[in-house]
């Protein structure tokens, strides 16, 4: 009796559907990095301008009402406000591959997690070894624990790499995992004076929201009326208000209803997505990654083992959990690679996952928000990371080019012309 052909990883999206939305997520996100990457430029040419009073001015100046602890800086707003909406489209992302995605697949979503698990442990566990003995730099560990997937395929597209489809996939499903479990972090680890009773009536318009979205026929209006005041609620509790984001996108159903060939959260992403890739994170990210590095404040920065530790752990630490993650992972499972892609694309995807932006910057201002001086010496290691991330993984990737264009061409033959690549359809490919 012949053995069983061993499992493979690392293979393409399991259907053309699931590639479909694979390609046209990371279209936005590509688009939306291009925009994050135009923003962080200006704000650190911004910072270290002769008008660099203004850029704190822009920072600091609050609005809104004083009533449920409205009345905060712009700086506030943005990492609270809109990044709520940055976590309501991953927390859709990952809802829906967990409930009709490849994670739905026990067998191909053990691999994607348990990389983004080691990519979270092993860089954390960088990070401390590395401030070890600076007194109150431990609060930062978390800082090194997510994968800004925009930023990451903004650089993806500046250097021209056409990698492919497979592993596009797992870096998506690798971030938004990642995401899942920041979002986490920051509830458990990074809440401070807790309103127990605010929180619970957040769940009154949460459950609402639920009920409205689960009809056939969700209106908008009553949609974003009920999501601001779960956001509010959550907002006033001291928990984060981004977990607020998560938290509705959980009760938004993936499934379409009987007759339409669109869920809910299908509406609900396409809606939301530009207006989080397009200006909520740029926006962010013009208002949290300037830092002044004129009149001494480059030299206190480079002296600071937090700063390095930053760096030391979004880049080696990243490295070695995704990679040793998922190699451990095709070991103990007997799984081969895809016959298309070697360990080198591994090696490359795993410096990807040290591109650690947005989310890093924002557990950085949670973890430093009374040290004002480290939290800008945070930000100025994530920029340095995830800048070098960035080129060592070109250096990889690139070297693999000539077989990502190849594999792509292949993958994309439509000799039928019925709109659905050959690869798809049995028999065919």
């Amino acid at each position: 009796m012949s053995s069983p052909a061993p499992r493979r990883f690392l293979t393409r999206p399991s259907s053309w559907p699931e590639a479909r939305f694979v390609a046209d997520a990371l279209r936005a996100e590509t688009v939306g990095g291009m925009l994050l990457l135009a923003a962080a430029v200006i704000a650190m040419v911004w910072a270290n301008s002769p008008w660099r009073d203004g850029y704190l001015r822009v920072q600091t100046f609050k609005i809104g009402p004083e009533a449920l602890d409205l009345h905060i800086s712009l700086a506030h707003w943005a990492s609270d406000g809109l990044l709520a909406v940055f976590f309501l489209v991953a927390g859709l992302e990952l809802k829906r591959e967990l409930v009709v995605g490849d994670l739905s697949d026990v067998q191909r979503a053990i691999l994607p997690v348990v990389a983004a698990i080691c990519g979270v442990v092993v860089p954390a566990l960088f990070y401390l070894a590395v401030v070890a003995g600076v007194d109150g730099a431990g609060r930062g560990w978390a800082v090194p624990t997510a994968t800004d997937i925009a930023f990451a395929l903004a650089a993806l597209a500046v250097l021209g790499s056409h990698l492919p489809s497979a592993l596009r996939s797992f870096l998506l499903t690798l971030a938004v995992v990642d995401d899942l479990i920041a979002i986490t972090i920051i509830a458990v680890f990074y809440t401070d004076d807790l309103k127990p009773l605010l929180l619970l009536g957040s769940a009154v318009p949460l459950v609402a929201f639920w009920l409205v979205a689960r009809r056939r026929v969700a209106p908008w209006w009553l949609l974003v009326p009920l999501g601001l005041a779960t956001w509010t609620m959550v907002h006033a509790s001291g928990v984060h208000a981004t977990v607020a984001g998560m938290a509705l996108a959980f009760t938004v159903p993936v499934r379409p209803h009987e007759g339409d060939s669109d869920s809910r959260a299908e509406h609900v992403e396409h809606a939301i997505r530009p207006l989080s890739a397009g200006f909520c994170v740029p926006v962010f990210a013009l208002l949290a990654s300037g830092v002044t590095l004129v009149g001494g404040g480059l030299g206190d920065a480079v002296s600071d083992r937090v700063t390095w530790a930053v760096v030391v752990a979004l880049v080696a630490g990243k490295l070695v959990g995704v990679f040793g993650g998922t190699f451990l992972t095709a070991r103990l499972t007997r799984a081969q690679l895809d016959d298309d892609l070697a360990w080198g694309d591994v090696l490359g995807l795993s410096l990807l996952g040290g591109i650690g932006f947005t989310v890093s910057l924002l557990v950085g201002e949670l973890a430093f928000e009374d040290d004002p001086a480290r939290h800008a010496h945070v930000k100025l290691g994530v920029l340095i990371a995830s800048v070098l991330a960035a080129l060592l993984a070109a250096v990889v990737l690139r070297r693999r080019e000539r077989a990502y264009r190849t594999i792509a061409e292949r993958d994309s033959r439509d000799d039928d012309g019925d709109g659905v690549p050959d690869v798809y359809q049995p028999g065919r490919g």
